[in-house]
């Protein structure tokens, strides 16, 4: 059996990505959605190392990067233990979260000042 994650992007005329779509049929999401953000790692088995794509849109807030990117650690901390069974790492890559989410959102307040 097979499965697709289908992923647009529209670029603008300075190729920074305008719309993000997306749509997962199997995954229960046959409409495109969309989104701000992407944020897509492969592991090369072969080459024993990641790939990575990593873009976002222009619409892209700073609070909501912080909030994305806290969201994928604590999420990475979940996958880690689930993979590994490494509760210690995994609990610290949470503190590192919560941490990381502090630290940017005292980051705007003091640029607001």
């Amino acid at each position: 059996m097979k499965s697709q994650i289908n992923i647009q992007i529209e670029l603008a005329e300075d190729k920074m990505p305008e719309t993000i779509q997306w749509t997962a049929p199997d995954g229960g999401v046959p409409d495109w959605q969309n989104a701000k953000a992407i944020l897509l790692g492969l592991w090369d088995g072969e080459e024993k190392s990641a790939l990575r794509i990593d873009l976002w849109t222009g619409k892209m807030m700073v609070d909501e990067m912080n909030d994305f990117f806290y969201q994928t650690f604590f999420g990475m901390a979940d996958t880690y233990l689930r993979a590994t069974k490494n509760a210690e790492l995994s609990n610290e890559l949470k503190e590192f979260a919560k941490s990381f989410l502090k630290k940017a959102s005292d980051a705007i307040e003091n640029e607001a000042k």
